[in-house]
């Protein structure tokens, strides 16, 4: 079967089910990509770019992820001392950021709109098939091999198979769907980091904005007035790439499940609440937002933790603080353990919480944790990859984030070729491969 041909078959014919179900293959490919956020993104383009045909499955109009829909800014630090650690890809990004202005050097802050515009050419240029408006609705299994994907957009529902899928959706909902195991949150309770609504304010004063001390100042003097009921210690802000406009990440949204409908819906309804409660106070008491406005904010509420899907191995806290180096390193992290409180203000309260690796040291990221126990011809991408909960609070942001995905997708595209597993694959051949393509494995 051609690609992009379409055929009737039936459901059974690839994954047992009670009745009989008439579907539509509309595509095969060599790899198939779960998600088009900041993992899948990067893992879409390297698959591409190593020769594989590849599709992209995205539910939004546009890539990019955190970095465009969750309105996350900026790049959190991806340097070990004076060695930038995450390249490849990820420094292509930048690159391209900056050819359209859309990049501040010294602050690491980038633009949204443009960063959708670098992930459609980056897609377009590797060769990458691309479907946008489309939810993943079932894995595709053969025993314990995953084969495709059940899909649902605005054609109805179709299957796609792939002889490797990879799961970038951040929740590891496809890995989940294949019969992967996992763990949600933190051990003793299963409660998650709390989520963040981001937004910006334009029309800012910001030669007139006082320091952020005075400005938390503030913000602990209207809390205690009942003005302000955000569970929040401190006001976060950033400046962005434009003038008069200063980027929040301050909404709280505790006790909530990225993994349920209705947590979500909750979490997006009180992160607007919060928004507009932060908004008043910045207007009212702080200097420099009098004739300031709400500029945007996030197409979602950002997730910070949900499931992470248990691997060959299994990262840690210990390997995070004690710069741990591994014979498979696929991607290099430097980020500290940075746990936002579950159930209130503040950091969680944890041996690890707040720790980072030595000064100007890096730590290693295995590919092991990109394998699922269980599920043969899968590989999991970002913040869902294998860890714990301590040591998922430092991979899970942006540059980590991409150059894990840079390894999934390379890794992908190396299987599908070679017919191999992933499980099955030549480390070292994946490690000079990536090393070809920019990537910095120390």
């Amino acid at each position: 079967m051609g690609c992009g041909e379409i055929v009737t078959i039936t459901f059974e014919a690839v994954k047992p089910l009670e009745g009989l179900i008439d579907l539509m293959v509309r595509s095969q490919h060599d790899v198939i990509v779960a998600g088009g956020g900041t993992a899948g993104v990067a893992a879409a383009v390297a698959s591409g770019r190593n020769g594989a045909d590849t599709i992209l499955i995205e539910r939004y109009g546009f890539l990019g992820g955190t970095m465009t829909a969750g309105l996350v800014n900026p790049f959190m630090p991806f340097h070990a001392g004076g060695e930038q650690i995450i390249r490849g890809i990820f420094q292509e990004m930048i690159d391209r950021l900056k050819e359209m202005d859309g990049y501040d050097e010294d602050t690491k802050a980038f633009d949204a709109e443009a960063m959708k515009l670098v992930c459609d050419e980056m897609v377009r240029e590797a060769g990458v098939k691309l479907l946008l408006h489309t939810c993943i609705i079932d894995a595709l299994t053969q025993g314990d091999k995953i084969c495709g994907v059940e899909i649902h957009n605005k054609s109805g529902r179709q299957v796609v198979l792939g002889r490797v899928v990879v799961d970038a959706t951040g929740d590891g909902d496809v890995a989940v769907m294949a019969g992967a195991s996992y763990e949600k949150g933190r051990r003793r309770d299963g409660l998650t980091q709390p989520m963040t609504l981001n937004f910006r304010m334009g029309g800012v004063d910001v030669d007139r904005m006082p320091p952020s001390g005075e400005i938390n100042r503030l913000f602990e003097e209207a809390k205690a007035e009942g003005k302000v009921t955000l569970p929040r210690r401190k006001v976060l802000y950033f400046p962005t790439t434009r003038k008069g406009e200063i980027h929040f990440n301050t909404t709280r949204i505790i006790r909530v499940d990225g993994t349920k409908a209705e947590d979500l819906t909750y979490a997006e309804v009180e992160g607007r609440r919060q928004m507009m409660e932060l908004v008043r106070f910045l207007k009212e008491r702080v200097p420099g937002f009098e004739n300031a406005y709400l500029l945007t904010s996030g197409v979602q509420v950002g997730v910070r933790e949900t499931r992470r899907i248990i691997g060959e191995y299994v990262l840690t806290g210990d390997d995070i603080v004690k710069a741990r180096k591994f014979m498979d390193v696929i991607a290099r992290g430097s980020y500290w353990i940075d746990i936002h409180n579950p159930v209130g203000e503040g950091f969680e309260e944890n041996p690890y919480s707040g720790k980072s690796p030595p000064p100007g040291e890096s730590y290693d990221i295995p590919y092991r944790c990109l394998i699922p126990k269980g599920v043969e011809n899968l590989l999991v991408a970002g913040r869902c990859i294998s860890s714990t909960h301590e040591a998922q609070a430092a991979i899970r942001v942006i540059p980590i984030v991409v150059a894990i995905g840079q390894a999934a997708g390379t890794a992908a595209a190396l299987s599908a070729k070679l017919g191999v597993t992933p499980r099955e694959h030549d480390i070292s051949l994946l490690q000079e491969t990536l090393k070809r393509q920019g990537a910095n494995l120390g």
